[in-house]
């Protein structure tokens, strides 16, 4: 099929031969260097469609999606636990080795949320891990009175990072950690944020995410506004991919894909008033907005809002 006598298709693979035969994900000097030549490999812009791989390299993209999870994790955990020694995490984390990645993709997606909503009084970050940096850096430069609820469905991750800000007298007071499966949330809840962000990896694969997205479409507030990662081009063999035709019972604000080294690209909607997965006699009911959401043109919108631009 297409790509798959692509050089750059050869190479990943190559690589993902490599790291799938390590019997250990955390961080050393072997898994550090293979993995820093796979993000360095998918970055630069490429007009691969991952649609139209093989079924084989299908199936190693991911294989490799899930690999490149749990070795975040376990780099998340290993840095959660080296932050946590010092009397004021908060103040150590450039030690994080992406930690300008993140400076940079919080700094983008907040400013791609003010064009859209105003500063959310209440904001749910889904699978926000052992380190949670997005919420850190937007709550302490970007959304300054916001209030933060972390989810994740890992004890030990909230606990690593409930500790790295105890120290902290302001984020401590507005962030909680909550260890709970999102699908377990009922709307009662859900329908208390403004804003909702989910992790690139909540969702490992577009069936998980889609079932994510739907429970998020039905029961978050009217108007409310998700936020998602996505990936684009070759760092599709990084992230799962979400396309705007996944993201029934919302409308799709903006799709923007960077092109520096910020990885993720980002995906903003709103929750519509009558999303499609609410029924009435067997008959979807889908607003104006929804309707046409297949046929949304997923443009890229690269330069719509610079990373270097602190507009918040």
């Amino acid at each position: 099929m297409v790509w798959v006598s692509d050089p750059l298709v050869q190479k990943i693979t190559d690589l993902y031969q490599k790291i799938s035969a390590l019997d250990d994900l955390r961080p050393s000097e072997t898994v550090d260097s293979l993995f820093s030549q796979l993000v360095l490999l998918c970055i630069p812009p490429h007009p691969i469609d991952v649609t139209h791989l093989s079924a084989d390299v299908q199936e190693i993209r991911h294989h490799l999606i899930r690999l490149c999870g749990q070795a975040e994790s376990l780099l998340e955990f290993h840095f959660s636990a080296i932050l946590s020694q010092f009397p004021l995490p908060i103040e150590k984390l450039s030690i994080f080795p992406y930690y300008s990645n993140y400076i940079n993709l919080s700094r983008l997606e907040c400013a791609l949320l003010r064009r859209h909503s105003s500063a959310p009084r209440r904001l749910a970050f889904v699978g926000s891990g052992p380190l949670p940096l997005t919420s850190i850096v937007l709550a302490k430069y970007h959304l300054k009175s916001t209030v933060f609820y972390n989810f994740d469905i890992d004890a030990d991750a909230n606990s690593a990072a409930a500790q790295l800000i105890a120290a902290d007298s302001d984020l401590s007071r507005r962030m909680s950690f909550i260890t709970q499966d999102i699908m377990d949330v009922p709307a009662a809840v859900l329908r208390e944020y403004d804003v909702v962000f989910l992790a690139a990896l909540v969702g490992m694969d577009i069936e998980e995410k889609m079932n994510v997205i739907d429970h998020l479409a039905v029961n978050m507030a009217p108007g409310a506004v998700l936020m998602l990662r996505s990936a684009h081009g070759a760092r599709a063999f990084l992230y799962p991919v979400v396309e705007p035709r996944h993201l029934k019972g919302f409308e799709v604000l903006s799709v923007f894909h960077p092109t520096d080294e910020v990885i993720n690209s980002v995906v903003v909607a709103r929750r519509c008033e009558k999303p499609g997965h609410l029924v009435s006699g067997g008959q979807a009911l889908l607003c104006s907005k929804c309707a046409g959401i297949e046929s949304f043109n997923a443009l890229s919108l690269i330069g719509e809002v610079g990373v270097d631009d602190h507009i918040c």
